[in-house]
């Protein structure tokens, strides 16, 4: 069996650029410098990207080193089903347009840095607030740990190429502290600025390694009609392959699925459901509010779905890998479908490439893991113990630093204690919960309507309906599915709860108007944006 393309030169070239990506990241805190002892310029880098970084910024933020590793790998067991990611990132985008820019718009009037600090300004609940806050802070920590999981399938495939044999817990482990120790060192130096510099590094390096081995395969290897014949009909085929990873302990597991008509509205429900939680996530939050003004968030956000032709052509690496026999019998026989994006491009490109490629996955997971440290350290100082305890802006920008070293810590330390299987389960779980957050920022951003009461009441039961329809769907067993099966098919339970917290939170403001609530007039009433007074 012809072995990877991997060696010395390979490994010279991925610790060559880990090098180049460290210095770019500490470099970031002299990048049009600001006082970096000021939460809105080491969080938000001064609020002063154009539509060139926040389009950078957010690819590197959104299109991670777990997308990279999963979604070809869920497309390889089950495929068609895991192309959801597709029209997902195309409609979350859509989302973002309508309510980032108006989000932006008053964070740049009011001085808010999350989203937190709009809802207790909009619905003037100090519960409700800090209630968003953990929600985003708690559903990061899993979301932090799979980057790590798609960190882990890079160091194992380079640890197969160079020895023959995959690394030791050890191994893996020591190699991803020194990383995470880089990458703490320069985010408490640099902030959002070494994100960005090591983002537009990463999305470089991410693009060749997309493009370059899709257009060699289809043009050397037979493409996409030697795939779907190996699929049917070589010598590993779709069937064995669904039967070798379906069953098996490594990190990536999907054969809970079925192949049946009801997986239809799996697939649309999937793409809603995850296109309305995409922008409620704190760190896609926390990159949109880094923008200079709302014009150039708008520009940027619109050319975010030139990321989804990436995403859609990594996906069928899924598929192309049967068009490299060497890369499939190393999926077929390790049980690891995490490994098949670094096995198809180890297995097709030269030992040069593969350093490239290898490292922009593995950075992949890095740059979003800063960014996603970042967003949580703000939840947690200004709309958590900021609520306790009055901080001047120079102990606040000091105690967001090391909440963010810190959370980075607990993240890497949430992978080696639980296993990745879970990692990724809780991973959907908190895809759910961050959704139930959508009545507060969401349609806060458009009207004053929502009685705080009753949207803290909506918050609950969503929460509650959540855990418990995917406790109930797991047959409260290990989390292998997020997916409730209704007369209409099988539903991602993360639109269900939101069904319900949306219901209860109308409901409550229209009952709460009749017996004589009304909306508090806020400052957010006094400084609409542009547009909207023209």
């Amino acid at each position: 069996m012809i072995s990877p393309h991997i060696d010395d030169v390979t490994l010279g070239v991925f610790i060559a650029l880990f090098a180049l990506f460290s210095f770019l990241g500490f470099y970031g805190s002299r990048w049009r410098k600001g006082d970096l002892n000021k939460l809105g310029e080491w969080a938000l880098a001064g609020r002063k990207l154009g539509f060139f970084f926040v389009w950078f910024l957010m690819g590197a933020d959104l299109f991670t080193a777990y997308t990279f590793i999963a979604v070809p790998s869920g497309y390889l067991v089950n495929g068609s089903l895991y192309f959801f990611a597709v029209p997902y990132v195309a409609w979350g985008f859509a989302v973002a347009l309508l309510t980032m820019p108006k989000l932006n718009d008053y964070a740049r009037k009011r001085g808010f840095v999350t989203a937190s600090d709009f809802v207790k300004e909009r619905f003037g609940s100090r519960t409700l607030s800090i209630l968003v806050a953990l929600t985003g802070a708690v559903a990061e920590l899993p979301y932090i740990a799979l980057q790590i999981v798609g960190m882990e399938a890079v160091l194992e495939m380079l640890f197969i190429g160079l020895t023959g044999k995959p690394p030791t817990e050890t191994v893996i482990e020591l190699s991803l502290l020194i990383s995470f120790l880089v990458l703490a060192a320069f985010t408490f130096a640099s902030g959002l600025r070494g994100a960005v510099l090591t983002g537009v590094f990463k999305d470089i390096l991410i693009w060749v390694s997309v493009i370059v081995p899709v257009v060699y395969i289809a043009y050397s290897l037979g493409g996409f009609s030697a795939a779907l014949h190996n699929a049917a009909s070589g010598p590993i085929t779709s069937v064995m392959i669904n039967h070798a990873l379906s069953g098996s302990s490594k990190p990536i597991e999907y054969g809970y699925l079925i192949p049946s008509k009801d997986l239809i509205s799996a697939y649309f429900s999937l793409a809603i459901g995850s296109a309305f939680a995409l922008y409620l996530y704190p760190h896609a939050i926390n990159g949109s509010l880094s923008a200079q003004d709302t014009r150039k968030l708008k520009i940027g956000t619109a050319l975010l779905p030139i990321y989804g032709i990436g995403l859609a052509l990594i996906t069928l690496f899924g598929l192309l890998i049967y068009a490299v026999p060497g890369a499939i019998h190393l999926i077929y026989t390790s049980h690891n479908g995490a490994l098949t994006v670094p096995a198809l491009i180890s297995y097709t490109m030269p030992d040069w490439f593969v350093g490239i490629a290898l490292l922009g996955i593995f950075i992949g997971g890095l740059v979003p893991a800063s960014v996603m440290a970042i967003a949580v350290a703000n939840l947690v100082t200004r709309n958590v113990v900021g609520e306790f305890k009055h901080m001047s802006p120079l102990t606040e920008a000091r105690v967001a630093k090391w909440i963010s070293t810190i959370f980075k810590f607990l993240a890497l330390g949430f992978v080696f204690a639980v296993p990745a299987t879970y990692a990724i389960q809780l991973q959907l779980l908190g895809g759910i919960f961050i959704s139930q957050t959508l009545p507060a920022v969401f349609l806060g951003l458009f009207t004053n309507r929502l009685e705080k009461n009753s949207t803290i009441l909506g918050w609950v039961a969503g929460m509650a309906s959540g855990l418990g329809l995917t406790l109930y769907a797991n047959h409260f067993s290990s989390l292998k599915t997020s997916l409730f099966a209704t007369p209409l098919g099988l539903i991602y339970i993360s639109l269900i709860a939101l069904a319900i917290n949306l219901a209860i939170t109308l409901i409550g403001s229209a009952v709460a108007m009749g017996l004589g609530w009304k909306p508090r007039e806020t400052e957010l009433e006094k400084e609409l944006p542009a547009e909207e007074k023209s």
